[in-house]
């Protein structure tokens, strides 16, 4: 995922309808959730949204934490965080295979969800990812264009497929 600034994509606003949007991070590597945050915070700040943080143990506990939010809470869009850095067993495919399918899952389920959930291979990657390229705004960015897009769509009745007022009138 591009940073919030490379997209190709011009940055909304929510100044007609609030927006909120709920960040999940791992912070298992402090330093670069720290920074993921920090430009997911902006980047929700410059839309017009206002966000709120939660965090969980670690990227396996993202998605399963924003489904309990997205069906309890009252979040319009959610931005996953975290960062998985290679060690030496197959441990990394495991959690990287299964948080990237969950948070696709969400999405397919028609959540506006971007995912800032860094897989690299050492801590300098992280950094520069997290720092450099702004990861964490990019997921923001991705999460809220969805959360546009959803708005745009969405039709303001939703019936049953019947026109008002005529169900049972004969014609």
């Amino acid at each position: 995922m591009a940073g919030p600034q490379s997209q190709g994509l011009e940055r909304g606003r929510f100044d007609d309808k609030p927006a909120r949007v709920l960040i999940v991070v791992a912070p298992y590597y402090r330093a670069v959730a720290d920074a993921l945050l920090r430009g997911a915070q902006a980047e929700v700040e410059a839309w017009g949204a206002t966000w709120e943080v939660a965090e969980v143990p670690g990227a396996l506990e993202i998605a399963p934490a924003i489904a309990m939010a997205a069906r309890l809470g009252e979040f319009h869009a959610f931005v996953a965080l975290g960062c998985v850095i290679r060690g030496e067993t197959t441990h990394y495919d495991t959690v990287v295979e299964e948080s990237a399918h969950g948070v696709t899952l969400l999405g397919l389920q028609g959540h506006c969800i971007g995912n800032g959930i860094l897989t690299v291979e050492t801590e300098e990657q992280a950094r520069v990812r997290a720092e450099d390229q702004d990861k964490g705004g990019g997921a923001a960015a991705a999460a809220l264009h969805l959360l546009q897009l959803s708005r745009r769509w969405t039709r303001a009745e939703k019936g049953l497929g019947f026109l008002q007022g005529r169900l049972g009138a004969s014609q």
